[in-house]
């Protein structure tokens, strides 16, 4: 069947239209963007003055399965997904089994395929058993569908297999993922390190850490060929290093993930472990530094970081507590905003979440063009609602954003032009 969207305030970063007009959708895919009328089609839809853009794309993605589904099943992250306005996410490899080799890459898809209403990708990991000491089967992964490469939180201390890893990566047109990080200095660290964490008595993560660790990824990078991500950058310094070796000719790009550029230090608070995230929220100046570098295109990709956590893990002295937020339904309004704030205009905060993350895995998604998947959404950016974890829709809801008053809200996600996701205000 066709579909035409029709009124709507059409965002399409990668074009930078912005403009009223109507989208022709058939067999899946976006065959018209009209600035004019809706196109002749089966169907045809008021959209009622309400921005359409094409679905975000996630670059980092936790769950719990296969090992740990009480945490999170990729049926129920892609329900939090679609509602948050999210239509493809890459999935971690950090499960019980670690997705290490083809047969567990290939689990995921299949089960993707069956009980997700997002595109999922799954990344593989760059490490067996993500334990560092070997390199895991990057070459057959790669060709199973696995999308990048990823040690997931723990970075590989070993600079020489990091940097076979990379080589071998570079000679298969894969891209790895890496957290700069040098665990030596981050220790047991479990927020910011500083003024704060000493007055808290909590021991602290200094952001020396991640300078050494991008400063030796990117070096590494560089010296391989390899295409690198710089994962959950946290200080504008770490894009400053990044920014120098793409000048020398490295393939180096960044994330950053949405709570960094919402919360600093000071919303640990009375040690809110729903804060409790790493890297760990920064300082105030820190904070700005990053939006202003958001504002400045040299964060390539805004990430959910989602890592779900059930209470019994989060419900313990601030120390003890699991890392991790939760964060598929939250991304879009932590960049809104900053769009309500003003430094960023609705385009300037689209582009880290559509079109560059989805040109950094090779994937068509993430614009309005046409021949192009139709996967988008129609939001409204002014709409407030009130963040209640009761009514995530994740399995895990440990939201740094519990209680927050935010604006803008996904009313409608369309996935390969079928609708998978409409607000109870629809009904």
């Amino acid at each position: 069947m066709s579909l035409a969207i029709h009124n709507a305030r059409l965002l399409d970063p990668a074009t930078g239209l912005d403009a009223f007009g109507a989208l022709l959708i058939e067999g899946g895919v976006i065959r018209e963007v009209s600035p004019e009328g809706a196109p002749p089609a089966e169907t045809v839809v008021d959209a009622g003055g309400l921005c359409l853009a094409p679905g975000l794309v996630d670059l980092r993605v936790k769950t719990g399965e296969p090992g740990d589904e009480q945490k999170e099943t990729l049926a129920t992250a892609s329900r939090s997904a679609v509602a948050g306005g999210i239509t493809s996410f890459v999935v971690m490899p950090d499960t019980r089994p670690v997705v290490d080799d083809i047969a567990l890459v290939r689990f995921i898809a299949d089960r993707a395929e069956a009980s997700a209403s997002a595109r999922i990708y799954p990344a593989g990991a760059l490490t067996t058993g993500l334990r560092g000491e070997a390199m895991a089967e990057i070459g057959l992964m790669a060709e199973e569908g696995a999308v990048l490469f990823t040690n997931g939180d723990l970075p590989v201390a070993n600079a020489s297999l990091m940097k076979r890893a990379m080589a071998y990566a570079a000679s298969r047109n894969a891209t790895i993922m890496s957290r700069p990080d040098e665990r030596a200095l981050a220790g047991s660290g479990v927020m910011n390190a500083g003024a704060l964490a000493a007055r808290l008595g909590l021991s602290g993560i200094p952001v020396e850490a991640e300078w050494i660790g991008a400063m030796r990824d990117t070096a590494l990078a560089e010296a391989t060929g390899c295409t690198l991500i710089l994962d959950q950058v946290s200080t504008p310094r770490t894009l400053e290093i990044a920014a120098a070796a793409r000048a020398r000719g490295a393939k180096v790009f960044t994330t950053a993930a949405a709570h960094s550029l919402f919360f600093n230090e000071r919303d640990v608070g009375d040690y809110l472990t729903y804060c409790k995230v790493n890297p760990p929220f920064r300082d105030e100046d820190t904070r700005q530094g990053l939006i202003a570098a958001l504002k400045r295109g040299e964060i390539d990709a805004i990430v959910s970081a989602h890592d779900p956590q059930p209470p019994e893990e989060k419900r313990l002295p601030f120390g003890e507590a699991a890392f991790g937020a939760a964060g598929l339904e939250t991304v879009l309004p932590a960049l809104l905003s900053l769009v309500h704030d003003g430094p960023l205009t609705l385009l300037d905060a689209l582009a880290p979440v559509t079109c560059r993350p989805a040109d950094m895995i090779g994937k068509p998604q993430g614009r309005l063009a046409k021949g192009a998947p139709a996967d988008f959404i129609l939001f409204d950016p002014g709409k407030p609602w009130l963040c209640e974890r009761e009514h995530l829709r994740s399995r895990s809801t440990n939201s740094p954003f519990d209680g927050r008053r935010l604006q803008g809200r996904v009313l409608r996600t369309f996935v390969a032009g079928e609708q998978v996701f409409a607000h109870e205000s629809l009904a």
